[in-house]
């Protein structure tokens, strides 16, 4: 299937993109992802992979287009994790506060 990436054309195929990724080890997604196999990558490591480009080329938008137009499942981003509550002060450090 002919997809456009950056302004440039790429000719890709499923199985063409599972080849390219087999054997790389995913990257912490978080940001939006794809499943490929039983790994989840996020899109922009995929994206890397395949075209060769530099990150900043190109957008997550453009790659979970061509690869959800690939028949790969895309993911969007994790909820991002509440914030810890600050810990309380303990009874003795208030004595020493000056």
């Amino acid at each position: 299937m002919r997809c456009v990436i950056a302004r440039f054309p790429f000719d890709l195929t499923k199985s063409e993109v599972e080849q390219s990724m087999n054997g790389v080890s995913p990257e912490p997604v978080t940001g939006v992802s794809v499943s490929i196999g039983r790994r989840v990558y996020p899109v922009m490591q995929v994206g890397e992979v395949i075209t060769k480009q530099d990150r900043r080329d190109f957008t997550s938008g453009e790659m979970r287009r061509a690869l959800t137009r690939l028949g790969f499942t895309c993911h969007d981003a994790p909820p991002a994790a509440p914030a810890a509550p600050a810990p309380a002060p303990r009874a003795d450090e208030d004595a020493w506060r000056w």
